[in-house]
């Protein structure tokens, strides 16, 4: 984890400060910006890791400012969401989020998702074995990330989006459980009553165009599975 960098976007710098000493003591280089043009400033010289972004700030809200990243970059985003908004935690991940978190978190558990981020991103120990999976009119192309189709535009996948896929395609045909998927994508359990997984599952249908729900079914009670055939090529 040594050398990562983060940037972390609030307008609360008594925020900002505290987590730039906690997260510096943990290797990490940290970046602060106060909103989105400083964000964009920043971003000019600096490639982060990670960005951690607020969702309440003046200017432009960190739902605009994550989608905006999303047009470009698939870097790991954190969304800072109010305690008791389920819709903003929603939200944030329909923009391309990776996780949540809310501001009653505390840094050790912060520093924990940050880790499991960064360590799939870098590992991606849920990939597929080969380099390239073809299902249902599609290759995922697993060393770049890219979603495939003849017909189509390139789809870059995000962190959250390409470790949901992996998953699936590392066993199709198997009902995966909530807790599963969650633990792919965020390195935790699923909480009660979350809607974070659903959110993910409908993202990634999208990416597939999957409007039937026929290439990932949901079986109730039980989770979801990937009802296709899978060819992995080298």
């Amino acid at each position: 984890m040594n050398n990562k960098t983060i940037l972390v976007v609030d307008d609360n710098k008594e925020l900002r400060d505290a987590l730039s000493e906690y997260l510096g003591r943990s290797s990490f280089t940290v970046l602060t910006a106060s909103d989105g043009d400083d964000m964009w400033r920043v971003l000019e010289t600096h490639e982060p890791n990670l960005i951690i972004l607020d969702i309440m700030m003046p200017g432009d809200d960190g739902f605009t400012l994550c989608s905006q990243i999303r047009r470009n970059s698939s870097v790991p985003i954190i969304m800072l969401t109010a305690v008791t908004e389920e819709a903003d935690r929603v939200a944030g991940l329909e923009m391309g989020a990776d996780d949540y978190i809310t501001k009653s978190f505390s840094p050790r558990e912060l520093l924990a998702r940050i880790k499991a981020i960064l360590r799939r991103a870098t590992h991606s120990p849920e990939a597929p074995f080969s380099r390239k999976v073809t299902f249902s009119g599609w290759t995922l192309d697993t060393i770049t990330r890219q979603l495939l189709c003849h017909d189509k535009p390139a789809k870059q996948l995000s962190g959250a989006d390409f470790s949901l896929l992996a998953l699936f395609l590392r066993q199709p045909n198997e009902i995966l459980s909530r807790d599963a998927i969650a633990q792919a994508i965020w390195g935790r359990d699923s909480e009660p009553l979350e809607r974070g997984i659903d959110v993910q599952i409908s993202r990634l249908r999208h990416h597939l165009d999957d409007k039937q729900r026929n290439t990932i079914i949901t079986v109730r009670n039980k989770g979801y599975m990937l009802a296709v055939e899978t060819l992995h090529e080298t």
